[in-house]
């Protein structure tokens, strides 16, 4: 029978089980079987990607879906498995997409995260550094202080659960714990779903959001219905039992409230500079507190500031790089488009006696206005700290200020790489160094650092 013959037949049967040898890690860390590594007697064809398969192991798979440049498959027998394979240590691991690299070695994830850098910087930016850096490691386990937890009541079980999406993320994970959220929560998880189980108006909250501190530890529940006096009696009692802070958010962020009256305390601290960092329960802070520490002290070593530099500090949060900036230089400038986050950041500022730190509320998915005060001021070195999409629209206005020194932090390798491309292709930068922050072991997300000199 000929392989087209074969294709179609296994087309009206259902798809056969076939054999090959994996090549690489897709960045959903699916493993990738080109066609010419997959077994001479099979219906051959398209790349596949297979869901639990490592580079170099053997597998049978089967494929599920079909795509016009690939297919999607499900993994059926490890062959000849990977030496960095490990045992997830999560007993959900596979069914709950807040991981996906438990059943890598932590090294070996490391090495994927580093691939996934080089890769991306020369080919997106067209851009390689002169030097690769170390990479910044922390605790691989019980490391999240925030998270966002999704909620539902499922008729057909009987109950609420509590967790994160599962890997198509359709549906609610239904997990007892979790291993990568720190303590306390990330024991409670099933204890909370037994908890919302218990209440009468179960169904109408979606939403656990965690936010763990140096101070007191917090969960936000989001409520789309007002609740009675008997669930707010049962999450007095759980508030009380677990040591925890509930806040209720019946609306937008403006709404939320403790369930229990009395002041909220929040805080991280940064020992290396003497810092104690306050934060709402949504404020964004770095998830990895481990490591935060550590990227502040690096982005700081980095900048190589002296004192008397001027430094910006663009996407500035709360203040968690432009605080312990300002230990270090004459002046920092912080810029950021959230006004709550802003006023957070000038109270630390007060609250840790720093008066050489300015804050102002400036949108930066826009190219800045050049006739802005803190546009029209000279600076020595600028540190980039944006979100996901990158920061694309203030790169010329970087150049236009003429640092000697820009140091940027991001959260997406591919917009940091076509970033980087700008900055030295275009407008006269030299990208200096470049490495790996390990902010979120076992998952695919890629924290890195990279330094650029003017000219």
């Amino acid at each position: 029978m000929s392989r087209a013959a074969r294709a179609a037949a296994h087309s009206k049967e259902g798809a056969a089980i076939e054999t090959g040898v994996v090549a690489d890690l897709t960045h959903e860390a699916e493993g990738v079987v080109r066609a010419g590594d997959l077994s001479p007697d099979g219906p051959g064809g398209k790349t596949v990607f297979v869901a639990g398969a490592l580079p170099g192991e053997r597998i049978t798979f089967r494929r599920r879906s079909f795509h016009k440049s690939h297919d999607e498959a499900e993994l059926i027998e490890v062959i000849e498995p990977s030496p960095d394979r490990v045992a997830p240590r999560c007993a959900h691991f596979g069914v709950c997409g807040g991981c996906a690299l438990q059943h890598l070695a932590p090294d070996a994830q490391l090495a994927a995260k580093q691939k996934e850098l080089a890769t991306n910087l020369e080919r997106i930016g067209d851009v390689s550094p002169e030097k690769w850096l170390p990479p910044l490691l922390g605790p691989h386990w019980g490391y999240r202080r925030r998270a966002r937890l999704s909620s539902r009541y499922v008729t057909k079980k009987g109950r609420s659960l509590v967790g994160f999406r599962e890997k198509q993320g359709k549906y609610v994970a239904d997990v007892s714990r979790c291993e990568v959220l720190a303590e306390p929560v990330g024991a409670l998880v099933g204890t909370l779903a037994e908890l919302l189980t218990s209440m009468e108006r179960r169904a109408s909250i979606p939403q656990v959001e965690v936010a763990l501190s140096d101070g007191e530890r917090a969960l936000v529940f989001r409520v789309l219905d007002p609740l009675g006096e008997s669930d707010l009696d049962r999450l007095r009692e759980f508030e009380s039992a677990q040591g925890l802070r509930i806040l209720l958010q019946p609306g937008g962020l403006h709404t939320i409230a403790p369930l229990t009256p009395g002041p909220l305390d929040l805080h991280y601290r940064l020992d290396a500079f003497d810092l104690k960092l306050d934060f709402g329960p949504t404020d964004f802070v770095q998830v990895n507190a481990a490591i935060n520490q550590s990227m502040v002290a690096r982005a700081i070593e980095l900048l190589e500031l002296g004192p008397a530099d001027r430094v910006l500090d663009l996407y500035c949060g709360l203040g968690n790089f432009t605080l312990p900036m300002a230990r270090h230089a004459a002046q920092v400038t912080g810029i950021e488009g959230e006004a709550g986050l802003i006023e957070r950041a000038r109270a630390n500022a007060r609250s840790n006696g720093i008066a050489n730190a300015e804050f102002h509320v400036g949108d930066l998915s826009q190219p800045p206005d050049r006739t802005l005060s803190w546009m029209r001021k000279g600076y020595d070195a600028v540190l980039l700290d944006p979100p996901r999409v990158g920061a694309r629209e203030v790169l010329s206005a970087v150049a236009h200020l003429a640092p000697r020194r820009v140091v940027y932090i991001s959260c997406h390798t591919g917009s940091l790489a076509r970033d980087l491309g700008v900055l030295t292709h275009e407008l006269g930068f030299r990208l200096r160094a470049a490495g790996v922050l390990d902010m979120f072991p076992h998952t695919t997300h890629v924290e890195s650092v990279a330094v650029l000199d003017r000219g």
